[in-house]
Parts: structure tokens; C-alpha cells; sequence
């Protein structure tokens, strides 16, 4: 297997003065471009005599640059360690000393802290870069040469250290290889049918792997134009739809698109496909996108571990409510607690085999162990179950199971209910402690717009729809779930948030 670089620039068009990158203010970046600017910062970084394997991280601004870095970095044969740009000191340091990158690329606005605790974590270099073209690290590669014979690598090299999204407890490095990530987006440019004259809108954060690995991985092997956005606003997002042929996002973006009375079915009258991962799509989302628009969004299911695993067909149903079928060369199996294949209609736990799955948690060999099976396959941590026809349905996560009275109770299920009565925007279910039950059913409801709802009322529903030791025993009203950047509902912090008190707790 070559350089992952290597991959995507014997797919870059055979006129390379055409363009590769778009910005929101117009500038255009062609593939000459692309391929010189990132010579010159694949030159710097080899000119400064890091180690071999180094881990290069990086905590910038959206820009051509930052994907150009990326690149760059793939080219010298070195890791790339994205980072959140809404990570704090705490969290800083945290990554710094674990990954122990021996260059770290910043903002100018937060050198003067982050520099600190770099250098405190062994890091040898910190350079800057913004989202305007500026900062030391382009003074630096400007007088570099602007060619450079990209580095060979071997499968098992790594491409990229990415940690993950740390909804519950701390972010663990998933080490994904040059191998893990060509064949991945090889297998998405068949399956999805990337075209030669496709258009990415790209709206996604450039730190995570849907932004990264899915979106850019998807236009770079395809020779394809992307135009960037800095970040979602429905408004831009609306006027650079006719300009495109492809737009991913997360399910908020499909919400707030549907909430702008200017999204119409003429918006997206060239838009051939749309992808939507990283979180649950409702499926009242799924159905008012196909009336607004007579398109159908496609629902995909991936990780940081594992890149993409399974994808509704672009040929064939997309099935509301599911993430499809496993991609081609991938298994995925749904197993019981004897590690058994469950029947379809059966929920367990998922399990993925494939050249697609990580190698390994980055310092944690002994966690590792743990994650694979004795027969290879990876252990996602999430449970769910396939249907007759072979799609799969996420439940959840594992370790959100909620066990109340011997009972196992999945929040997904009770969620799926309670965003089906009206008034109900979306919801969130959790397990609290409880001295009787060892856990309770307690629900988290943002209220639609002019709605008005009451506990009881909502209990009242749920009895009437579900088994008794199913539903909830409280019931919360907010404003907005706390999610992450990549719009996951971060359940432990409404853990800590919502602590039952046993005393008013009636028994079922």
C-alpha cells in the first residue's frame, strides 16, 4: 500500500490548474496548488530532523491551509493528530502529554498558553496558523522547494492518531493507519458513486473523522472541487447548494435546514446526494426532508476506530430509523452475552472485522486487548440489531444500558417514543442511581416551539405505550441537550446533571 497522499494525487484531474478548493469569500486553491503548497510543508517538516513517526499535532481554524497541512504531514510520512478547537487548557494538556507530538501548529490567538503547556509535554516546535493565511508556519514554508517525493509507507504506518469524542469519560487515541483509511475511502467512492463532475459542499469541522476522513478523503481520491465553508449557517449553506452535487452533515444540520423557510425543493435540485452520521437522525427529520425536498438523506454508521462501517445503498431503500448495510469487505455481526450471532430482530452487541478497523488505542495495549475478540473482530460498544432484510439499527451505547429492577432497558427505544408525541422536539434518556431498583428511567425533553408539556402528562403517554419498568420514573424540560462538537448528546453530563431522588420515586 503507498502514501495515502500518493492515492489521492494519481486521482487529481489531469488539468490541475482547475479548481480544488473553494473558499466562502471566493478564493479558489487549484490542484497545482494543493499539490506545491503541501511539497513546501511536507519540505519544512522534514527539514526539521523530528523522529521517525512523530505525531504532528494540530488545533486550528477551519482553512485550505489546515487541509493542506493534513496533507503535507501524510506526505513526510509523520501522524496527524487533530484536536477540537473548543479544547481548553485542561483539556490541552491532557492530549499534549499523552500523544507527546514533537511539533504542535496553533492559532496565533492561543499560542501564548498553549505554547506552555507543549513545551512542558516535550514538544520541540509550536508554529501558528490561522484561518487567514497567516502565522509562522506559512513564513516558514514559503521559502521551501515546491516539490517533494512523498514518502513510502508501509500498510501498518500511521496516518493518523484520533482521539475520541469523549462523551463519557476520557478521549482514548484510536491509531488509524495509511492502509485504514485508503481502503475505507476507496470502498465509499464505489458505494456512494462519486462522479466525475461531483461538487462537495463542505460544511464539516476539519477535526474529526466525517469532516476529514469521509468528506475531504471522498473529493481528494475523486478529483473532485470542494467549496468550503468555515462552518454551518443555514443561510450559506442554502445559497451554495445549487453550486454542489454532494453535502454531508450531522443531523442538526438537516433540522435547522428544514427550519429555514428559504430551503425549498429548488435549493437542492443538483444536490445527488445527501449523507448525514455522526449522531441518531430522527425519523420525523428523515420523512420531512423527503417531503420538503423529494430527496432522501443517506444514514451511515462509523467510528474513530473504524472509519465507516455500514451505509444505506445510494442504489436501493434508505430505510429511516437505520445505518443500512455493511459496507463491502466489512463484518458486522450483533452478538448476545455468550457471544452468539443474534437472530434478526434480536438486540446485542456490534462487533466490526475489517481492513477498515484501527490498530490500537495509542499507549493503552492492555484496553486494546480488551476491545478485540479472540476471532478479530472489534467490539464498538455499541448494541443494536439487524432486520430481516439486513439493516442495522443502533440502540445505543453499552455502557448507556440501563438496568432497572433485572430489567435491561435501551434509551433509544424509550427515546424513539417520547419524539413521537407531539410537542416534543427531541429527548434524551438515562439511568440515575436508585437504592430499590439499582437504576431509574429519568427523561430529558427539549418542548417544541408553542408547546406546552407537563410530567405527568408525559408519563401519562408513556404508560400507555410501553411496558411499566420501561417508563420514566422523572421527567426534565430544557431548553437544548449539552452535545459535542460533532452534535452527540453528552449523557454523562445530564448524569451528572440529574440526580433522582429515591424518596418520590414510585415503584412500577
Amino acid at each position: 500500500m503507498s502514501n495515502l497522499y500518493a492515492l489521492f494525487a494519481a486521482n487529481f484531474p489531469a488539468d490541475r490548474s482547475t479548481c480544488c478548493i473553494e473558499t466562502h469569500d471566493g478564493l479558489e486553491y487549484s490542484w497545482h496548488d494543493v499539490e506545491h503548497a503541501s511539497a513546501r510543508m511536507a519540505n519544512l517538516l522534514a527539514s526539521l530532523a523530528l523522529p521517525a513517526g512523530s505525531r504532528i499535532a494540530v488545533q486550528v481554524e477551519k482553512s485550505p491551509e489546515a487541509l493542506i497541512l493534513y496533507l503535507a504531514t501524510l506526505r513526510a510520512g509523520f501522524t496527524f493528530v487533530p484536536l477540537n478547537t473548543a479544547y481548553r487548557a485542561a483539556e490541552m494538556a491532557y492530549f499534549l502529554n499523552d500523544a507527546k507530538p514533537a511539533l504542535l501548529v496553533c492559532a496565533p490567538s492561543t499560542f501564548g498558553w498553549i505554547s506552555k503547556l507543549a513545551f512542558a509535554a516535550g514538544t520541540r516546535q509550536v508554529f501558528t496558523l490561522d484561518d487567514q493565511r497567516q502565522g509562522s508556519l506559512l513564513e516558514r514554508a514559503a521559502a521551501q522547494p515546491e516539490s517533494f517525493e512523498t514518502v513510502a509507507v508501509t500498510d501498518d504506518h500511521l496516518a493518523a492518531l484520533l482521539y475520541t469524542s469523549g462523551t463519557t469519560g476520557r478521549s482514548k487515541g484510536a491509531m488509524l493507519s495509511h492502509h485504514n483509511l485508503a481502503t475505507n475511502a476507496q470502498v465509499l467512492q464505489q458505494y456512494w458513486h462519486w462522479q466525475a463532475d461531483d461538487v462537495l459542499l463542505h460544511a464539516l469541522p476539519l477535526f474529526h473523522i466525517h469532516g476529514l476522513f469521509v468528506a475531504c478523503h471522498g473529493a481528494l481520491l475523486n478529483g473532485s472541487k470542494m467549496i468550503f465553508l468555515p462552518r454551518f449557517d443555514s443561510a450559506t449553506v442554502i445559497r451554495q447548494l445549487p453550486r454542489a452535487t454532494v453535502f454531508m452533515g450531522v443531523p442538526t444540520f438537516y433540522v435547522r435546514l428544514l427550519a429555514d423557510p428559504a430551503f425549498e425543493r429548488s435549493t437542492c435540485a443538483s444536490i445527488r446526494l445527501f449523507v448525514s452520521g455522526s449522531a441518531p437522525l430522527l425519523l420525523d427529520t428523515f420523512d420531512s426532508f423527503i417531503a420538503r425536498t423529494g430527496k432522501t438523506i443517506l444514514e451511515r454508521y462509523g467510528m474513530s476506530e473504524t472509519a465507516m462501517m455500514t451505509s444505506n445503498p445510494y442504489d436501493g431503500a434508505r430505510v429511516g430509523g437505520t445505518v443500512g448495510l455493511p459496507l463491502p469487505g466489512i463484518t458486522v455481526r450483533v452478538v448476545d452475552e455468550q457471544r452468539q450471532v443474534c437472530a434478526p430482530g434480536v438486540i446485542g452487541a456490534i462487533e466490526v472485522r475489517g481492513p477498515n478497523v484501527f490498530k490500537g488505542y495509542w499507549q493503552m495495549p492492555e484496553k486494546t486487548l480488551l476491545e478485540f475478540t479472540d476471532d478479530g473482530f472489534f467490539v464498538t460498544g455499541d448494541v443494536g440489531c439487524f432486520d430481516a432484510q439486513g439493516y442495522l439499527s443502533i440502540v445505543g451505547r453499552s455502557k448507556d444500558l440501563i438496568i432497572s429492577g433485572g430489567y435491561n432497558i435501551y434509551p433509544k427505544e424509550i427515546e424513539s417514543f417520547l419524539d413521537e408525541l407531539d410537542g416534543v422536539e427531541e429527548s434524551a434518556v438515562i439511568g440515575v442511581a436508585h437504592a430499590d431498583f439499582g437504576e431509574a428511567v429519568v427523561a430529558i425533553i427539549v418542548t417544541a416551539k408553542g408547546a406546552t408539556l407537563t410530567e405527568a402528562g408525559v408519563i401519562a403517554a408513556m404508560k400507555a405505550s410501553i411496558a411499566n419498568f420501561k417508563v420514566p420514573k422523572q421527567v426534565h424540560f430544557v431548553d437544548e441537550l449539552p452535545r459535542n462538537a460533532m452534535s452527540k448528546v453528552q449523557k454523562n453530563v445530564l448524569r451528572e446533571r440529574y440526580q433522582l431522588v429515591p424518596e418520590v420515586v414510585a415503584l412500577p
